[in-house]
């Protein structure tokens, strides 16, 4: 199924739907939820998701796990979606939080293969057996480290939220404290508290995750350092593989990709 709204399946006695949806650069989903789980697979562009403790930013070719009944806004940036709704029944094993994960290439050639089959297809049978290996596929694919937790404290969620859309790797701790008007060791507190990191450590977080973001638009990875207040390429790339594992290189603009 292409394009088509999931009330209009929803209804239906099958463990997976399939549904590809192209959406416009700049699309925003607002807050909304669904009855089934939800695996969001990213054939191009970049997405952002955000719930009420947290954000994940979901690169191309990686997917984003989302539990029911789970309050959900969605930004787009070029994005071409492939998405499954799992009835809850059949994905006990689902994350309880939102989860990026990285996606095979068996599991994207399943992908775009369910998209193309008929939505109420035969249990038995070659559709259906594509379907439970793709259940197979998901419960076994690597969590990736793409989420930045957001506290519930009111003051120092605006900061943080303020601080994605212009992160930098030197801003002090002392700068947040003046901003919100709490003391540097209350802020030491609760930000462990309320996100289980540190302010470094979801400070750089926060930085990766917006330089994945620009290097997907094709932003130089110099540009990206100097974005971020790294001296150095050098001293940016250091970091991200540390965060992330992998090289900025990963994450850079791809032509078209059969989807």
């Amino acid at each position: 199924m292409r394009n088509v709204p999931l009330a209009d399946v929803d209804h239906l006695d099958r463990d997976v739907l399939a549904i590809g949806t192209d959406y416009p650069p700049g699309h925003v989903l607002a807050f909304h939820e669904h009855r089934r789980a939800q695996f969001l697979y990213g054939a191009t562009g970049t997405m952002q998701v955000d719930t009420g403790d947290g954000s994940w930013t979901v690169p191309t070719d990686r997917a984003v796990l989302i539990p029911p009944r789970t309050g959900h806004q969605v930004v787009m940036r070029g994005v071409s979606t492939r998405s499954l709704y799992l009835e809850p029944a059949a994905v006990p094993w689902f994350p309880a939080r939102c989860r990026v994960v990285a996606v095979s290439p068996l599991l994207r050639e399943l992908l775009l293969a369910a998209v193309d089959i008929t939505p109420e297809y035969p249990a038995r049978g070659r559709d259906g057996a594509v379907m439970e290996l793709i259940l197979h596929e998901i419960q076994a694919l690597t969590p990736l480290p793409f989420d930045l937790p957001l506290p519930r404290h009111p003051r120092l969620r605006a900061l943080c939220k303020r601080f994605q859309h212009e992160p930098g790797i030197h801003v002090p701790l002392a700068d947040w404290a003046a901003r919100s008007h709490l003391s540097e060791r209350t802020l030491n507190r609760l930000f462990p508290a309320e996100t289980g990191l540190t302010y470094q450590r979801w400070r750089q977080r926060a930085c990766v995750l917006h330089a994945i973001t620009l290097l997907a638009t094709g932003t130089p990875v110099t540009a990206v350092a100097a974005t971020l207040g790294y001296d150095t390429p050098a001293a940016f790339t250091a970091m991200f593989r540390r965060e992330t594992g992998m090289a900025p290189s990963t994450f850079r603009a791809r032509g078209p990709r059969r989807s």
